[in-house]
């Protein structure tokens, strides 16, 4: 594997609060993608006390080469005490934000709304002064259940881009750009009070020219929010890393970003989807709905 550049080095976790937070992951036997995803900022948000909740899991339906996460054909049903176990894990951390993602499930017919609701809704009666935002895959363009989701009201929908379209036969194979923009777009005109949110990993063959036409993209959708990272090769058996992109480039994506009119782009190296996703309670104060 490549060697990373030392901008990319991250500083040993304080495995006191990593633990104390494992132990109530573990006791609740719950996912977050934190683990599965072998995120690098793991160290950085368990000692916060913060976590990226993976429901309907941990298997995934489909088999993408970038993500870490097991490729399941067929997963275990539904757990229905799940949403009780999650809102228990926000209780117990004192989360302030929560969010909450999933495996592609798409044995399920609703590709997995239901459960998302009854997580939203768990959450809401344990702590109802947390925040809640779903980061959901693109549900086989279901768009009635897209809805479901939004009807159950969470201050953020985050739904990843995650490449260019030149790379999606390769990186995404299951995936459709243009029916990710929908989904983002359709989020908007069905709940307009909802911040909505996407991200893209770079370092994998992308030009500067395509992933500023991608931000023009989901700015065109009204997207708010905008990720944006460095892919990290989980293994030798993913797909391989192209370029590692110096942070200054990031910056500029940044300002560029932020030209366009996205509420908040957070761009750096080791960003990934859900990273610092607790500010969104002061975007929401600075931008309310």
């Amino acid at each position: 594997m490549t060697v990373k550049p030392e901008w990319l080095r991250v500083k040993a976790p304080q495995w006191q609060r990593v633990g104390k937070v494992k132990d109530i992951l573990r006791d609740l036997a719950l996912n977050t993608v934190c683990e599965e995803a072998s995120c690098p900022n793991i160290g950085e948000c368990f000692n916060a006390g913060t976590a990226t909740f993976l429901i309907m899991g941990p298997a995934c339906t489909r088999a993408c080469p970038y993500c870490d996460i097991d490729f399941e054909k067929k997963p275990k049903p539904l757990d229905s005490t799940e949403p009780q176990r999650l809102a228990e894990a926000v209780r117990r951390l004192r989360l302030n934000h929560v969010v909450i993602t999933s495996v592609n499930r798409d044995d399920l017919s609703d590709g997995g709304a239901s459960q998302f609701v009854g997580c939203i809704q768990a959450i809401r009666e344990v702590s109802p002064q947390t925040t809640i935002e779903v980061l959901i895959p693109d549900l086989c363009a279901n768009w009635d259940a897209l809805a479901t989701i939004l009807q159950a009201q969470p201050e953020v929908l985050n739904h990843n881009t995650e490449t260019v379209p030149r790379l999606y036969r390769r990186v995404r194979p299951q995936g459709d750009y243009d029916r990710s923009l929908e989904l983002l777009e359709r989020s908007r005109t069905l709940a307009a009070s909802v911040y909505t949110k996407s991200g893209l990993m770079v370092g994998l063959g992308e030009t500067d020219t395509e992933i500023r036409q991608v931000m023009q993209d989901l700015r065109a959708v009204n997207c708010d929010i905008l990720t944006l990272g460095q892919y990290l090769q989980p293994s030798q058996k993913h797909l391989k890393i192209d370029s590692f992109i110096a942070p200054e480039q990031f910056d500029a994506w940044r300002e560029y970003g932020e030209s366009l009119g996205f509420l908040q782009v957070v761009s750096s190296p080791l960003t990934r989807s859900s990273y610092h996703a607790e500010q969104v309670r002061e975007l929401m104060q600075r931008y309310p709905r």
